[in-house]
């Protein structure tokens, strides 16, 4: 295999270098393991970056009441109960102990007047929990724990994409990429794998997702075996940029709102009070984004079909000092100045709640030795993510993740690699270049986001799914018809080509679990199901391969000990 490949060998592979993946290796690294890091873009470029308004965790120095039950409480009652009580309850108790060591690593968060991380309010969370810089936290996360990783030495591949697994009969065996400079194929040989690919806005025209959110981990875990869970639940955050076109989805960071922003519509009126007069702009975003959609389509939306969102009641040097991106992004981006003026928001495709499917304590997923963190594994957030706790998520799981592959390549004599799955892998790889006059990936990404948003978006109904499922099925006739012009060297066209059978694969099973979900829970919206079904309240949607086909079903949720029904039980 080596003479006609590139490859390297390591116990540990992990694929992806944001939060999740760079906080895995870091601990892979700590157990005495080798480990290489696999990233689709630059090191520090990761999508992390774009988390901004902080880590939700109970450190209680804001409040001094905060503490791991009510964030339990607050990450259950979020998710509408759907949430794997484990995955809630560890993350809830490791989150405090996850940011100290951030701090120690030379992380630098706002401060109080006594000098402990500063703590601020954001939708859905009792306290004021989320430990911030300004509202650029996932730029400080990333660079903490870069440096902390190369400080201890992982192999990074930059630049770099998978586009399979490699298996030694049930078990993970490694991976077969590719350079996306060169275009030449490099196999990687590991007892374990961690996939810390993030999620799969990408399948949407409206995203404020980045261009590697292509549903790449989900997929090949999939394709390898493995179990996806829930995934017809898709976040749709209320607040992204919708004017310019250019900018539309970029992301405007729930701190904004967190320091006082307020909604209105086109008449001024603060519409919330219709929606969750409680807690207002700080109701969880589902419910946020289904009020500024619902405005919008009642006739009450602002001029470019969003709402308005205005910080500009606070001094001008209280806005520039706490969020100084927004300041910058719409000054620049908009010609807004959003210490005078409001903002105009609507909902953007934001984050996956679905996943693969994994053990609480150990982050393995249904396939010996491949483990996954951060979003693009399922189960601790239910049916919709509160803010914050995304943060904390990477940081609590993507720790055990590197501790339970780094603990099993102890344990596992090294893999054989199989090269007729490699060289399979490569023909198909390079099948778009064999094809004169097909389809054209562009083309068909276009029609693929299109056909996601106007049918399974925020509002979904059986009849809208149904046709969503036959136009996916025609896209795969198209993606096996598709071709690339050019060489290999950096040619986005085939990138494209390739992350086309990922997206297909994810948009197939947030369709095929939607319609399968007859009820209103969370961020899944059905109009002909508009309430909540109890029966469904303890049921997961199960999605698997099986030979060529993909398979639903649902299994039960664990039932809660004692003790935490208890925990839910407490009034906040």
């Amino acid at each position: 295999m080596s003479d006609k490949f590139e490859t390297h060998e390591h116990d540990v592979l992990i694929i992806g270098a944001g939060g999740a993946g760079l906080r895995a290796a870091i601990e892979a690294l700590a157990q005495g393991a080798s480990v290489g890091v696999v990233c689709k873009s630059l090191l520090g470029k990761a999508h992390t970056v774009m988390a901004e308004g902080g880590i939700a965790a109970a450190m209680a120095n804001v409040d001094p009441a905060d503490n791991w039950r009510t964030h339990f409480r607050d990450t259950m009652r979020g998710g509408k109960m759907l949430n794997n009580w484990r995955m809630a309850q560890l993350h809830a108790q490791e989150a405090p102990a996850r940011i100290h060591e951030l701090e120690q690593w030379g992380a630098l968060f706002d401060r109080t007047e006594d000098g402990q991380i500063l703590q601020r309010a954001f939708g859905g969370h009792t306290f004021r929990r989320l430990c911030h810089v300004g509202d650029r936290t996932g730029l400080e996360m990333i660079r903490t724990l870069q440096d902390r990783g190369v400080h201890m030495g992982f192999d990074v591949y930059m630049e770099c994409t998978v586009v399979q697994l490699l298996k030694d009969g049930p078990r993970i065996a490694g991976a077969i990429a590719y350079w996306r400079e060169q275009g030449r194929f490099v196999v990687f040989k590991a007892k374990s794998v961690v996939i810390a690919t993030g999620g799969i806005g990408k399948a949407w025209p409206i995203t404020s997702n980045s261009w590697e959110y292509t549903g790449d981990g989900m997929a090949l875990a999939y394709e390898a075996g493995a179990e996806l869970l829930d995934m017809e639940f898709v976040q749709f955050h209320p607040t992204g940029m919708v004017w310019p076109p250019g900018v539309q989805g970029i992301l405007v960071t729930e701190a904004v709102r967190g320091e006082g922003g307020i909604l209105r519509n086109k008449s001024g009126e603060r519409f919330m009070e219709r929606y969750d007069p409680k807690r207002m702009e700080l109701s969880t975003r589902d419910i946020v984004s289904r009020a500024i959609y619902t405005e919008v389509r009642e006739g009450r939306g602002t001029e470019h079909g969003g709402a308005y969102l205005d910080i500009s009641h606070k001094p001008a040097e209280y806005v520039k000092r706490k969020l100084p991106s927004m300041y910058h992004q719409f000054k620049e981006l908009a010609d807004v100045d959003i210490t005078k003026e409001p903002m105009e928001v609507g909902p953007t495709c934001h984050y996956m709640m679905g996943g693969i499917r994994v053990d609480a304590e150990t982050a393995q997923s249904t396939v010996p030795g491949l483990f996954a963190a951060g979003e693009a594994a399922a189960g601790l957030h239910g049916a919709n993510r509160l803010g914050g706790n995304s943060l904390s998520d990477l940081l609590v799981f993507g720790r055990r993740a590197g501790l339970a592959a780094a603990n099993l390549a102890k344990q596992v004599s090294s893999p054989t690699l199989n090269s007729a799955q490699i060289e399979q892998a490569e023909k198909e790889a390079l099948e778009p270049f064999q094809r004169k006059d097909g389809e054209n990936p562009y083309a068909i990404h276009r029609d693929l986001q299109t056909t996601m948003q106007n049918l399974v978006g925020i509002f979904r109904n059986r009849d809208d799914v149904h046709r969503a499922l036959g136009a996916l099925q025609k896209f795969r006739q198209r993606l096996a018809r598709v071709s690339v012009e050019g060489s290999r060297m950096f040619n986005p066209g085939w990138h494209l080509a390739l992350e086309l059978k990922s997206l297909l694969i994810v948009s197939e099973a947030v369709a095929r679990s939607a319609l399968l979900r007859e009820e209103s829970r969370g961020a899944h919206s059905r109009i002909d199901f508009a309430n909540l079904d109890p029966a469904w309240g303890s049921k997961n949607n199960i999605v698997r391969r099986e030979g060529e086909a993909m398979k639903l079903r649902q299994d039960s949720r664990p039932e809660l000990p004692e003790e935490l029904k208890q925990i839910l039980a407490e009034e906040k």
